[in-house]
């Protein structure tokens, strides 16, 4: 979480794409980290997700299940 303007209203999923970012005069990086972690966190069978704090900033979460098998990777969705 960080105590910054948060997330454009509706941008919650896009930050999540390859080469999103936020404003281009501010933000530095190639737009991939977030697009990563969503990678990874659901390769263990999780997910992951933004929202905007009520007194300002981001905060950004996800869940891996503890025990169980992750889920097949099916040529397709590679």
């Amino acid at each position: 979480a960080d105590i910054g303007p948060g997330l454009p209203t509706g941008d919650e999923q896009r930050i999540f794409q390859k080469f999103a970012r936020g404003q281009p005069a501010t933000s530095r990086g190639a737009g991939l980290g977030l697009a990563i972690c969503q990678g990874i966190v659901e390769a263990h069978g999780g997910r992951i997700w933004a929202e905007n704090r009520p007194g300002g900033g981001a905060v950004f979460r996800f869940t891996i299940p503890l025990s169980g098998r992750p889920p097949e990777i099916r040529a397709s969705d590679t």
